[in-house]
């Protein structure tokens, strides 16, 4: 209530709703109030400091958020001085429109960038991102979360499409190479239209996954320790690789379609030679590719996932937090094989940001459990006709996530893990080099001549080996017969090694040549040179066979077992013979081949046999030929 009087008789009156009455009978009203000009200045100036204020804040906080106080201390820019230029890292709180931008900005340089330099990272912090948050891969760009569990990273979705080789409309993703996704999860649909040189792990997509892009050609790929709650659609792909992985329906076929480590029932019903499926139902040993991560309490580390053996399905264990204390970031416009091997001798492990390092001498990995973890496809490129990197002796170690780039200079190889000759002996400890995302390219980024011996030569014993391609480009620049030489892709000369995904292609000789015993390959692709100048120019055992297996088992070997191969004729530019897909030694005690499939893609013909002198020729566009089991325990057929 407000009380006021009477004008007239002075007479207490009672205020409602800004009438009141008086004593007196009569209606009085309540007399306005004057605000006063000065009030009105000082109420408006106060108004507009609050709202200033108000908006400061604001504008401070988005600033903090995109500088990293609060978030990630140090952040400038989506960038850490520390990580250099080329990472970006993203948190929850960030405008989700300004990610955005960012992200299609990357896009926008990497779509199409096949053969171009630039290598990029995107990492996410823990949390749930706005559906706006849409991250497409590139050329060289690796999406990841920070997170130890894929699910601490939520994104609406993530992948890529094939829509910039030739228009729109042609869908062809056979050159989308070189990029990689792992450690998030997915709310909604995705699109994976890769082929070789990608890798997709540890992942949890809540819905279906598209490994095509509305069914144009895709010739891929591999896929880990994931999880995809609806179906996984391979449509077009022509290969792929899932290892220990888990989905409700697996839909599509064609040329070669493996499984390794799958729980029953998971996979498809039916396997050759009426469908392209083989299953190894587990996967013998397999330790997991580490990781970057961060935690708040300690900061920047890299997760190694311990060993499992018999593995079947997914595991998410992420292991041993190694602290980013204990690596030597390596950054590409800074960084030489001397203070990188400077860091590796004082004990570090290496963490590659992407980039491409020139190297005039290899990075030497000498000391027992070394990490050296490449970032966004980091290059290494030999310049002066060096290796880039040598593992010495029997060291067990990791290298994973690296391109390996022939340069100028003719070079004997590019990566030798161990010491040629020394003998193999025994492993007692069952400790395991791992190899993880190791990619090798001669020639198609410059327009230099290039040669290699061989890319890869593994002389090191118990070797576990996930996810190769070896390639001998056949398209890009200083592409030729005579421009980008090199006789084979890998030499397997230690024992015990295990390959999962071994991709290797278009190599003047021998693709693959296997010399240590008891080796097993599980899924291996493989396309034959298509620029093979003429017959004389290509063929093996000194002028008596035409062309050069894909696969040879030296005939030493007493034990080797491969599951699903398929190796692919395309006489682009010469009508040559290839006598067989795989060489075997005859009578030996222990060689199995499980699913082995050729094919004719076009071109001129063909190829005669499978294995030795086995197997069906193909000779026209589009044919096929199986062997479904191989066993050489038995004697070998007479011809």
């Amino acid at each position: 209530m407000k009380r006021t009087k009477c004008l007239l008789a002075g007479a207490a009156i009672i205020l409602c709703c800004g009438a009141g009455l008086c004593a007196c009978g009569k209606a009085v009203e309540e007399p306005q109030t004057q605000v006063t000009e000065q009030q009105e200045q000082t109420e408006r100036q106060a108004e507009e400091k609050r709202a200033q204020e108000e908006g400061d804040a604001v504008t401070q906080q988005n600033r903090d958020m995109r500088s990293g106080e609060g978030i990630l201390p140090g952040r400038e820019g989506y960038h850490l001085e520390s990580f250099g230029e080329n990472v970006w890292f993203f948190a929850p709180e960030d405008d989700p429109e300004d990610v955005s931008r960012e992200l299609s900005e990357l896009w926008g340089r990497q779509e199409t960038n096949q053969f171009g330099d630039a290598r990029y990272s995107v990492y996410f912090l823990p949390g749930e991102y706005d559906e706006k948050v849409q991250p497409k891969v590139g050329f060289y760009m690796q999406v990841a979360g920070l997170g130890a569990m894929p699910d601490d990273v939520s994104l609406y979705t993530v992948g890529c499409d094939a829509r910039w080789l030739g228009d729109n409309n042609n869908h062809n993703a056979t050159c989308n190479f070189w990029r990689g996704v792992e450690n998030l999860s997915a709310r909604s649909y995705v699109t994976w239209a890769v082929s070789q040189a990608t890798f997709m792990r540890r992942v949890h997509l809540e819905k279906t996954m598209y490994l095509h892009d509305n069914y144009g050609w895709a010739s891929g790929g591999f896929l880990s320790n994931s999880k995809v709650d609806l179906a996984i659609n391979s449509g077009s792909q022509q290969q792929w690789l899932s290892r220990n992985c888990d989905w409700n329906t697996w839909i599509g076929e064609n040329w070669n379609i493996v499984f390794a480590g799958i729980e029953e029932g998971k996979t498809p019903a039916g396997t050759w030679p009426e469908h392209a499926y083989t299953d190894v139902p587990e996967v013998e040993e397999i330790r997991e590719k580490p990781f970057l991560a961060y935690d708040q309490e300690k900061g920047f580390g890299v997760y190694v996932p311990p060993t499992r053996t018999g593995a079947v399905g997914v595991d998410w264990t992420p292991g041993e937090f190694v602290p980013m204390e204990e690596f030597y970031i390596a950054k590409p416009f800074s960084d030489t094989a001397e203070t990188m091997n400077e860091a590796l001798r004082a004990g570090k492990h290496l963490f590659l940001t992407p980039g491409i390092y020139q190297l005039t001498a290899p990075v030497l990995v000498e000391r027992e459990g070394t990490i050296v973890l490449g970032s966004g496809l980091a290059t290494l490129r030999s310049m002066e006709g060096n290796a880039c990197m040598e593992v010495a002796g029997d060291a067990k170690v990791t290298l994973a996530g690296i391109l390996f780039d022939a340069g100028p200079g003719e070079t004997e190889y590019l990566l030798k893990v161990g010491t040629e000759g020394e003998d193999a002996g025994e492993n007692g400890d069952h400790t395991r080099t791992l190899l993880a995302d190791l990619f090798f390219r001669v020639g198609g980024a410059k327009e230099y001549r290039t040669d290699v011996k061989c890319c890869v030569k593994l002389c090191q014993s118990d070797i576990t080996g996930d996810n190769f391609w070896v390639w001998r480009a056949d398209h890009g620049s200083g592409v030729g017969w005579d421009e980008n030489r090199a006789a084979n892709g890998i030499m397997v000369s230690g024992d015990r090694v295990r390959i999962y995904a071994l991709m290797v292609e278009h190599f003047q000789e021998y693709q693959t040549i296997w010399e240590g015993e008891n080796g097993e390959i599980i899924f291996y692709q493989c396309e034959i040179p298509y620029d093979v100048p003429d017959q004389e120019s290509w063929q093996s055992h000194e002028g008596t066979v035409n062309g050069f297996a894909s696969v040879k088992i030296a005939d030493s070997v007493k034990s080797h077992e491969a599951w699903g191969l398929g190796i692919y004729l395309y006489n682009r530019d010469a009508e040559v013979e290839l006598h067989s897909a795989m060489e075997v030694p005859e009578n030996t005690e222990d060689i199995r081949v499980h699913n082995i499939c050729t094919v004719m893609i076009t071109g001129n013909p063909g190829m005669s046999h499978i294995i030795n002198e086995e197997g069906d020729a193909v000779t026209h566009g589009g044919a096929r030929a199986v062997i479904t089991e191989w066993n050489q325990s038995k004697e070998a057929p007479e011809n």
